[in-house]
């Protein structure tokens, strides 16, 4: 699989990387460990060596089952892990403070079984802690060699620029995608500006773009889509024309619609470094072909000019989550 580069740092991943959180937390009953560190291992065997994963996921489960599965080979990859949820709950509220972001990253090393984070994230800004303290905080942490890396997750311009003048910001996750375009305003003109990579999660819109989910699906009790806005029927059914879209441009190119979703987004910027999830080895290695699948210019541009004419339909989160984001 090619490379990218994320941020001024150098910091080299795979084209595409992967979301660990599924496996553990927020769409239902977590994957059989021996299974999920199959997936894990196949994914680097396939060239995958950007691995994302958080304290929040589980909690602690994710970043155990990473430790585990990438022994063997963790010099050769990448691990992102977030701080910045009170005890590693997000129902619990933000807690960035600098004691806190110590003993999380030092709990995350033993977890992770390794002695450097290479990409550590603010998972949420925290509004009680000026974002330079943060900055400051990671800072220290890259000059003791436990982290080579900072990033921030769903933040804000005015938060990126300030943490940024503290310390290099390596890279902002977030989510991107043709079901989530709002980046394109203000955030990746500032991400270009300043030399910051971008991960976008959800880049299959959380397994709409697929064309798998219709009206009609029903999700498991535990599958956090339950009390996402858009993912209630009249959305969904409001929205298909962009499943449409996407199913007729894979079907020219002989493709699958999440290769395309994937292939669409890493043509946008050649610093962006999406971060599909899954739980599945066939879904895995379809995932990948999407960064093997090269659009045509003529192609993007009208993927691109039929995206104008699609209005979505639904909030991507309920009121108290969106509360946290775009700080």
């Amino acid at each position: 699989m090619k490379k990218r580069i994320l941020g001024s740092g150098g910091l080299e991943v795979s084209a595409l990387g992967l979301g660990c959180m599924g496996l553990s937390f927020g769409y239902g009953k977590p994957t059989e460990k021996n299974e999920a560190i199959k997936l894990l291992r196949s994914a680097y065997e396939q060239g995958v060596t950007f691995f994302d994963t958080a304290e929040a996921y589980g909690p602690f489960t994710n970043e155990e089952l990473l430790g585990e599965a990438l022994a063997p080979f963790r010099s050769q990859v990448i691990i992102a892990t977030k701080f910045g949820f009170k005890d590693g709950r997000p129902e619990s509220g933000m807690d960035s403070r600098p004691e806190t972001i110590k003993s999380v990253a030092e709990a995350a090393l033993k977890r992770l079984k390794t002695d450097y984070i290479d990409l550590l994230y603010q998972h949420r800004v925290d509004t009680t802690v000026p974002i330079e303290e943060v900055a400051g905080t990671v800072k220290e942490l890259i000059k003791e060699g436990k982290v080579k890396h900072f990033g921030l997750s769903e933040a804000g311009v005015e938060t990126i620029r300030k943490a940024h003048a503290v310390q290099p910001v390596a890279a902002l996750q977030s989510e991107y995608s043709m079901f989530f375009r709002e980046p394109e305003n203000e955030i990746i003109p500032a991400l270009e500006e300043l030399g910051i990579g971008f991960v976008p999660f959800s880049p299959l819109g959380k397994g709409f773009l697929t064309g798998a989910i219709t009206k009609d699906t029903k999700f498991g009790k535990d599958d956090f889509r339950n009390i996402v806005p858009r993912f209630q029927a009249e959305h969904i059914a409001a929205n298909q024309g962009l499943v449409d879209l996407v199913n007729t441009i894979a079907q020219h190119n002989n493709v699958t619609p999440a290769q395309v979703a994937l292939s669409w987004l890493l043509a946008q910027k050649p610093w962006i470094v999406p971060i599909p999830g899954t739980t599945k080895l066939h879904r895995l290695h379809e995932n990948i072909g999407g960064a093997n699948l090269i659009l045509s210019v003529d192609e993007l541009s009208r993927i691109n000019a039929a995206l104008a004419t699609i209005k979505i339909s639904g909030e991507r989160y309920p009121a108290q989550l969106q509360a946290r984001v775009g700080k």
